[in-house]
């Protein structure tokens, strides 16, 4: 294997193991907010802050690549979330449990930006699908680490030092593929063109997915599930969030971005309206399917509309962080009074508006239904 094929390969290695581990942090919130509660003594609607202070580092992150992308390499990305870990899973109270969960989001919305344009570059004609194997793999940390939760008896601080231990393992094992990058090649390929009404689709997406993943097993516990159920529930979401993810690496070239997008929020407003009257434990399971598919259906979309000026990707993601920061803070304090089915009901209303008006855009704007871009 010639030296760049094995850069490559452990940049991959590294990616899909950072991952993972993102999957993993990130799952732990939803089952781990009750005991959160009962720990720092906080109400559903304070502890619901937690999931926003991980967006909120996220958007610092994202700004920070902004700032000095070039000089910010894996091994940074994983040593923040290391820390910010480790703080968490040290239980010293409200201000070292937020600082932790923001410190986390920090690293967690760097390796976003750092990773994603990497692996394309390193891969080239087969970078698009290994970036969709990368960004896969967190399905796989964000199914077991709900299960690993219940059976270590749902205490936070042990799960999240298990997280913290393996960023330690990635960023020891990181090697020269968690070294900075050489800067990306200077100018860009097109026209940088920032579209803020479309932007507010990211915003509607990541926020219900975040919703979903951060408050979602509180609502399955307030519609009487117990909190080891609802937290196995979280890990069947996440296996069909990930089985969609992998499928799509296989079918993107089939459907226009923007229909995924524009499908996979109507599939979400059926569902949680299922979740609301039927049953809340199958169809929040369902849909991690429709949740899966947010994220790469817009992202696409939108790079297609705004063009390949290096500002796009974090400007995209950066409108879903505002979904995922703004999101759980305004539905967590519904919680109480409405219970898990007004929940459902509050996210099916919001999925069907949205549906709707992507539909319309889609219908209206010719580009949108075009061929999905071929790296």
């Amino acid at each position: 294997m010639s030296n760049p094929a094995r850069a490559s390969l452990s940049l991959l290695l590294v990616g899909i193991a950072t991952f993972i581990m993102m999957g993993a942090g990130q799952s732990l919130y939803g089952p781990a907010l009750p005991a959160f509660g009962r720990a720092l003594s906080l109400g559903p609607a304070q502890a619901g802050w937690l999931v926003s202070a991980h967006w909120v580092g996220c958007a610092v992150g994202v700004a920070m690549m902004y700032r000095w992308g070039t000089r910010i390499s894996p091994r940074h990305t994983v040593a923040l979330m290391a820390a910010g870990a480790a703080a968490i899973a040290a239980g010293l109270g409200v201000v070292a449990t937020f600082a932790g969960a923001l410190i986390f989001g920090t690293g967690y919305g760097l390796a976003t930006v750092v990773f994603n344009p990497r692996i394309l570059r390193a891969f080239g004609a087969r970078g698009t699908a290994m970036v969709s194997l990368v960004n896969a793999s967190f399905g796989i940390g964000a199914i077991a680490a709900p299960l690993i939760f219940v059976w270590l008896g749902s205490q936070p601080t042990l799960a999240y030092g298990l997280v913290a231990g393996l960023a330690l393992l990635i960023w020891l094992g990181a090697g020269p593929a968690g070294q900075a990058a050489p800067p990306p090649p200077a100018g860009s390929h097109g026209p940088f063109r920032p579209m803020l009404a479309f932007q507010l689709f990211a915003v509607a997406g990541i926020g219900i997915e975040a919703t979903l993943i951060g408050l979602g097993p509180s609502a399955l516990i307030r519609a009487g599930l117990s909190e080891a159920t609802a937290a196995q529930l979280l890990s069947g979401f996440f296996a069909a969030f990930l089985g969609a993810r992998t499928v799509l690496i296989f079918t993107a070239h089939l459907v226009a971005p923007f229909l995924l997008y524009v499908g996979a929020m109507a599939a979400v407003a059926v569902m949680a309206a299922l979740a609301a009257w039927v049953n809340p434990g199958l169809f929040f399971v369902a849909m991690g399917l429709p949740a899966g598919l947010f994220f790469p259906g817009f992202y696409v979309a939108a790079s297609l509309r705004m063009g390949d000026d290096p500002r796009t990707a974090p400007t995209i993601i950066a409108a879903g962080l505002v979904g995922g920061i703004a999101a759980p803070v305004v539905i967590a304090p519904l919680l109480a009074p409405l219970g898990g089915s007004g929940f459902f009901a509050i996210l099916a209303a919001v999925a069907f508006v949205c549906a709707a008006l992507a539909l319309r855009l889609f219908a209206r704007v010719p580009d949108l239904r075009g061929p999905r871009r071929q790296s």
